[in-house]
């Protein structure tokens, strides 16, 4: 990766509801401010893209991959300052249930300490996702 040295953490809750429950209500992008920690706010679509009013990151864009039969769930999110992060997240079968695995990439110029607090802001969001798909 054009020498650069990544390190990915993979994230994941299990999840009480089939594969094609939990990625029908992941997949909804008005289900984003219950979901995720800090997309939290109001939720907008403009064009292909939707519009996230955080307290925390400010008005920043998100956009989806479109629906697939896969359960593939990415998403790029573009701060206010231009900077877009790429977030891989997948559904996947468990047994009868369903796992959400979110993909934690570590940035080139990250701290060992900014990845860990990182960690444990993405990990809030599959849990979040776990209870409101269960309380679907």
């Amino acid at each position: 990766m054009n020498g650069t040295a990544w390190e990915s953490r993979h994230i994941g809750v299990l999840i009480d509801r089939t594969v094609d429950e939990a990625y029908a209500c992941a997949s909804d992008p008005a289900n984003l401010p219950a979901r995720a920690h800090g997309l939290g706010g109001s939720i907008e679509r403009i064009g292909n893209r939707w519009v996230v009013e955080s307290s925390s990151l400010g008005r920043v864009t998100v956009g989806f991959a479109p629906r697939n039969a896969p359960g593939v769930l990415d998403h790029d999110v573009t701060l206010p300052s231009g900077e877009t992060f790429h977030n891989p997240v997948r559904v996947v079968a468990c047994g009868t249930g369903s796992e959400v695995v979110f993909t934690l990439r570590r940035q080139p110029g990250t701290s060992e300490a900014d990845v860990e607090r990182d960690a444990g802001m993405v990990a809030a969001d599959p849990a979040r996702l776990k209870e409101v798909v269960e309380s679907a």
